[in-house]
């Protein structure tokens, strides 16, 4: 088959002005894109990196979603309301509640529009702090982020929707009352001012700003982080100089299993510990319950004060998590023919790491953690060999703080009005996830959100 290329446009082809400009091409960027063009937009997207799809290409365990077709297809029945609930727990209650009520409520409906763009997430798996399978991904089981960026890359190919790389905006223009009015963008072919009516930011975190981190959580400055390099909070910046409000800027989520050792930092899904990987210390004991809150599992690793944890998983559940194949690819995953020769290469304690096995697949089959009360991840022991283990370090993941919005996606200014013009989705936005994300809500939220921004940016356009 031949591997799909999309190829952005030439900045000589920028026009002085369109509908709608989108600032950023990750997840929320091309879906909000799809949606404002589908309703009659004119449309252009801007990425200030040369890659396309930002951080929502790294994503791997799925995108959460409550009351689909696909879980009642697996005779799943779910329920909005327990999916908000358990969100606003996993966020320490510090969720911004009509925007989780939305995002709960408009889940299905997501899943279901990308499904009618091509995108077919018909799989489930879990990630910690749900009790039910919402983390939908595609039936390959493949990573959840690479395939919707593809898939929406294509349909913005055969709508020839502009996309521009290595295109940054500098600056928001406002005119006399305020309003966002379009855009400075540098360019190859230099600083060009493009107008618009409506202009959403969609730039995602800034997991990569160590400037930004270290003003917020000067404690988290010296951690490596999951991000791709461009994630430097750029939107932020734009909306703080149009009076944008920031919220929660200090709750910045550190993802418990990062592989860390090499330069390059590579994110190890949720829903490996989702399929049936359990946590190890060095004496080759789990020591927690490895699908609670990932603020919890981080910081019970780093309590451990011996150089991370292990991840422990058998043939059966990498058959069930494919992104392992591409970490076996990268050199990040430990081999053993049996439990003793795996617990040898990685130097842990090798009968303990057998006896904890076997205590683990005891409780798989009797659906009972005594130790830790883990009560989801539990459709399969870890007993078919060959035997496997990847070394994991907390490391920065994601951004819960950034600009404040409502439902509408509406950036909101200091004084608590609506900044006309002027819409944020995904990952610069703040105040959805709390003070803790859930595994598969940003990939859930960068659809959602930008769809929203795409509906909610077209009525604005239709009345002014």
């Amino acid at each position: 088959m031949t591997k799909f290329v999309f190829t952005p446009l030439d900045s000589s082809k920028l026009e002085e002005s369109y509908d709608a400009i989108i600032v950023g091409a990750g997840g929320a960027g091309l879906t909000a894109a799809l949606q404002a063009h589908e309703l009659g937009l004119k449309v252009v997207v801007l990425e200030k990196n040369e890659t396309l799809g930002g951080n929502t290409s790294r994503a791997s365990s799925g995108m959460n979603a409550s009351e689909s077709l696909v879980q009642l297809n697996e005779g799943i029945v779910d329920s909005n309301q327990s999916f908000y609930e358990e969100t606003l727990k996993g966020g320490g209650l510090l969720n911004d509640r009509d925007m989780l009520k939305y995002f709960a409520d408009h889940s299905a409906i997501a899943v279901s529009w990308l499904m009618e763009h091509g995108i077919e997430l018909t799989n489930l798996t879990i990630t910690g702090g749900m009790s039910k399978k919402r983390a939908h991904r595609p039936a390959s089981m493949a990573p959840v982020g690479n395939y919707l960026v593809t898939g929406a890359l294509k349909q913005i190919q055969k709508e020839n929707i502009p996309v521009f790389n290595k295109a940054k905006v500098v600056k928001l223009i406002q005119d006399e009352t305020k309003a966002v009015t379009g855009v400075e963008v540098e360019t190859s072919a230099g600083t060009k001012r493009v107008a618009a009516k409506a202009v959403l930011l969609a730039s995602g975190g800034f997991g990569a700003s160590k400037e930004i981190i270290k003003k917020y959580r000067p404690d988290l400055v010296d951690y490596k982080t999951t991000n791709q390099a461009g994630a430097t909070g750029d939107g932020l910046k734009l909306a703080e100089a149009v009076d944008a409000q920031l919220v929660q800027m200090n709750f910045i989520q550190v993802h418990p299993t990062a592989q860390t050792d090499t330069d390059h930092v590579y994110l190890i899904g949720e829903g490996l510990r989702g399929e049936g990987a359990i946590l190890v210390n060095k004496s080759g004991q789990r020591f927690v319950n490895e699908l609670t809150t990932r603020k919890i599992v981080s910081d019970k690793i780093t309590s451990l004060n011996e150089d991370g944890a292990y991840l422990i998983f058998d043939r059966g559940i990498r058959d069930h998590f494919t992104a392992v194949e591409f970490y076996d690819q990268v050199g990040l995953v430990e081999h053993g023919a049996t439990l003793s020769e795996l617990a040898g290469q990685i130097g842990v304690h090798a009968a303990n790491l057998e006896q904890t096995v076997a205590n683990w697949n005891k409780e798989v089959a009797a659906k009972n953690d005594q130790d830790f009360g883990r009560t989801t991840g539990m459709e399969r022991g870890i007993a078919q060999g060959p035997f496997f283990a990847i070394h994991v370090h907390p490391a920065i993941h994601y951004t819960m703080g950034g600009i404040h919005i409502n439902p509408q996606t509406e950036v909101i200014d200091s004084n608590g009005n609506v900044i006309k013009g002027l819409y944020a989705a995904g990952e610069v936005s703040g105040g959805l996830h709390g003070n803790n994300r859930i595994g598969g809500n940003s990939i859930a939220e960068t659809v959602i959100f930008g769809r929203q921004a795409g509906m909610q940016m077209t009525n604005f356009v239709r009345a002014n």
